[in-house]
């Protein structure tokens, strides 16, 4: 049970550091290559459509259980830590908002990964 516990901890903490970073991808204060890792993070993480699909087996998790928290490990490292702190503290009583921008970039990489993979198969496909 304590398990759970420190997993549900773990959960909130992911949550509000998304929230965070987020808030640090629209301050000025914040160096310009730590806001365009943040804002990446943010949105993919916030958005609604997944790189990877949940529904595939195994892989479809390990985007979110991988890739968002190693995103966010080198966002908050390029963020001046007083800074991260005092999103941090922001992001506690933030609702979470929903990234359209992001759900794009998402949908335009699987138009342009059918792309591709149409592109190499045609050739083949059209003897």
């Amino acid at each position: 049970m304590a398990m759970l516990g420190q997993v549900r901890q773990w959960a909130r903490g992911i949550v509000r550091d998304v929230l965070a970073l987020w808030l640090a991808a629209r301050d000025p204060r914040v160096p310009w290559i730590a806001k365009a890792v943040a804002a990446v993070v943010a949105a993919y993480a916030l958005s609604p459509i997944d790189l990877i699909p949940d529904f595939i087996p195994v892989v479809g998790y390990l985007d979110d259980l991988v890739l968002v928290p190693l995103g966010i490990l080198l966002a908050v490292r390029l963020i001046p830590p007083d800074l991260m702190a005092e999103f941090r503290a922001a992001a506690q009583d933030r609702a979470k908002p929903v990234s359209r921008a992001g759900a794009v970039i998402i949908v335009a990489i699987w138009i342009a990964c059918i792309a591709i993979i149409g592109w190499i198969a045609w050739p083949k496909l059209a003897q």
